[in-house]
């Protein structure tokens, strides 16, 4: 089984990298393969609506989304990490997230997933809502902690010096990796994935 860790800061070793690394070090423990997935530093464009994945499956943009798609095809969970700015996720990840959803939905639906939140002192709640709405939206089991998924520091040492946010994070992973064997076992026995019915949309005017 594998776990995806995304780290959507544009520091590749900064204080979201340390948080997700702390998660990664617990799923491995637990024999959870991990992957991790830098979103980088190049732009990255928001959804245009175009619905051209709709026909192709792919995004139109050549970027990042499209690799992580088939990335997430072969994965089992995944852990989205991002940092605060101004009490929100940090704008690379949001347009990541946006295109990655639309065009990729079908492979998350039925997955484990996680947010977790870096800041300096405050936003944290904030910013890890925004994450797990769109786990909510897409048919994901939403794997908790011990307490709301954040890290507190200003640079990486600092965030290991947070023994709390460190051990909620250790505590994260072992909630994916019980969550991830409940599922094998389930399927083992016979119980796969929910049959959905066909989507019914509707708006407030008709």
């Amino acid at each position: 089984m594998k776990v995806i860790l995304v780290n959507g800061s544009p520091h590749h070793n900064g204080c979201t990298a340390t948080a997700l690394a702390e998660v990664a070090r617990t799923l491995n423990e637990c024999g959870i393969e991990t992957q991790d997935f830098w979103i980088g530093i190049k732009p990255i464009a928001g959804c245009l609506a175009c619905r051209q994945c709709c026909t192709t499956g792919e995004c139109v943009f050549t970027d990042v989304v499209n690799l992580f798609n088939q990335y997430a095809a072969q994965a089992d969970g995944f852990v989205f990490g991002t940092p605060v700015y101004y009490a929100h996720p940090s704008g690379q990840i949001l347009s990541f997230l946006d295109r990655v959803f639309y065009s990729g939905s079908r492979h998350l639906a039925h997955k484990p997933a996680a947010a977790l939140a870096s800041c300096r002192r405050g936003g944290n709640e904030t910013s890890f809502d925004v994450l797990n709405k769109y786990f909510a939206i897409n048919n994901m089991p939403i794997v908790t902690s011990q307490y709301w998924n954040g890290v507190h520091g200003n640079t990486p040492d600092e965030v290991r010096r947070d023994i709390e946010g460190l051990q909620t994070m250790r505590t994260l992973g072992r909630n994916m990796a019980w969550l991830l064997r409940c599922i094998e076992a389930g399927r083992n026995a016979g119980i796969d994935k929910p049959v959905l019915e066909d989507k019914t949309h509707t708006n407030f005017i008709r």
